[in-house]
């Protein structure tokens, strides 16, 4: 959520609609959420011109293809890096993150988690299907055990990561869940979108080819009432339509579930959900389902400073009483006629246009600095300035030091005029 941020015009869902072919497998969860996201936007106060969805690699990462918004589709677990250095270079960007349980968890775990820590201020939804879909339905960081696969063709026996116990353990601020098919979905959306900082969102969703109804044990619609504790802040923790709520065993420290009589919760001692109660949370996430009902809705919300606001405030006060160094050189230059611009490389003139420079990116980086003393030497004609590139000799080089040996001890022969 950005709260800089002004609608100038209200939105329908069409506004939201791309005229892209939606290209996930028939009966996909994808294609809910991808619903229930373009649903909520018209309700959440944010314009399409100023909102970006960034996503990494797999099935919910074509995402950014069906919103009709900025969109960067990058590469395998670095969106949340992507969103960082768009986020701080304009803040008041509306930026959501789509991943999934492989994307995020796997080789994106280190930028989820310091996406998360530094709380940069955007959704995240992850989409968790407990498999690997777009490759064809290897298991997962999520996978439960026994989960047999083409990497596992015996059974995965590793322990599956949780990601709301991740966003928690990572110092999320905002931990909600939701499924691919629940009209509460949007609901979960907007608390996300309405919170300042990083909003972690989990969303289980079916993946129908690979790993077909894993989440049917609590999102099928038949008695969804006695699996699912859909939670709301100040409410008692009631499920079951309301003949079982969530209390806390006060010797064990842990949550367990109890019988309620007559609809009197308070006597059963079921606890009141309060979203800025972080222990709670931890609990809430761990609770095995089976023995307890899944818990959906937001689990977690307290909001503290996000980063971007931070780094604003810290180069503000940087700058305090301080002219722009180009701004303070520009007059100084221009000011009178004699004036020098030098730029700095390795390589003359010369040598970069014969010589290719290692790679594409180096050799550019190289043959731009001269080009670019040139053209600022003719900008700088009309004061009387000009502009020139020079090179330090082979002594500025890295690779020139390697390929000559120089070193710490010998270094300073460099410095005898005879040589």
């Amino acid at each position: 959520m950005n709260e800089m941020t002004t609608i100038a015009r209200p939105t329908t869902l069409k506004d939201w609609e791309t005229d892209q072919e939606v290209r996930w497998c028939p009966g996909c969860g994808d294609y809910a959420i991808l619903k229930a996201v373009q649903r909520t936007m018209p309700d959440i106060g944010t314009a399409p011109e100023n909102t970006v969805f960034i996503s990494g690699i797999g099935c919910s990462s074509r995402f950014p293809y069906y919103m009709e918004t900025y969109g960067f589709h990058t590469i395998h677990g670095r969106a949340p890096a992507f969103a960082t250095g768009l986020k701080l270079a304009n803040p008041n960007l509306d930026i959501w993150i789509v991943t999934g349980d492989g994307d995020g968890l796997s080789i994106g775990g280190n930028h989820t988690m310091h996406l998360i820590r530094r709380n940069l201020d955007c959704q995240i939804m992850l989409f968790n299907n407990e498999i690997y879909g777009l490759t064809k339905g290897q298991y997962s960081p999520t996978s439960r055990v026994g989960t047999t696969s083409p990497s596992t063709p015996y059974g995965s026996v590793d322990r599956p990561a949780q990601p709301a116990a991740f966003a928690l353990g990572a110092g999320s601020r905002f931990v909600a869940r939701g499924f691919d098919v629940s009209k509460k979905l949007p609901e979960v959306l907007k608390a996300a979108h309405a919170h300042k900082g990083a909003a972690f969102i989990e969303i289980f969703q079916n993946c129908i080819v690979y790993n077909k109804d894993v989440f049917e044990d609590f999102a099928a619609p038949k008695g969804a009432e006695d699996r699912q504790l859909w939670l709301e802040n100040g409410e008692p923790m009631v499920y079951a339509k309301g003949t079982k709520g969530i209390a806390l065993d006060a010797e064990a420290l842990h949550l367990k579930t109890v019988d309620i009589v007559d609809g009197d919760w308070q006597a059963a001692g079921v606890i009141v959900h309060d979203v800025t109660n972080r222990s709670v949370a931890h609990m809430l996430v761990e609770m095995r389902f089976g023995e307890f009902p899944m818990a959906l809705g937001v689990l977690y919300d307290d909001p503290r400073p996000t980063v971007e606001a931070d780094v604003v405030r810290q180069n503000k006060a940087a700058a305090g009483g301080k002219t722009a160094d180009l701004q303070s050189l520009l007059p100084l230059l221009a000011g009178k006629p004699g004036g020098l611009h030098v730029e700095v490389t390795d390589g003359t003139k010369s040598f970069n246009d014969d010589n290719y420079r290692l790679s594409v990116f180096y050799d550019l980086a190289k043959v731009a600095v001269n080009r670019l003393a040139y053209s600022q030497g003719h900008e700088l004609a009309g004061f009387g300035a000009t502009a020139v590139a020079v090179t330090p000799g082979w002594l500025r080089s890295e690779m020139m030091l390697d390929n000559w040996g120089v070193t710490e001890e010998n270094w300073h022969i460099a410095l005898d005029p005879l040589r």
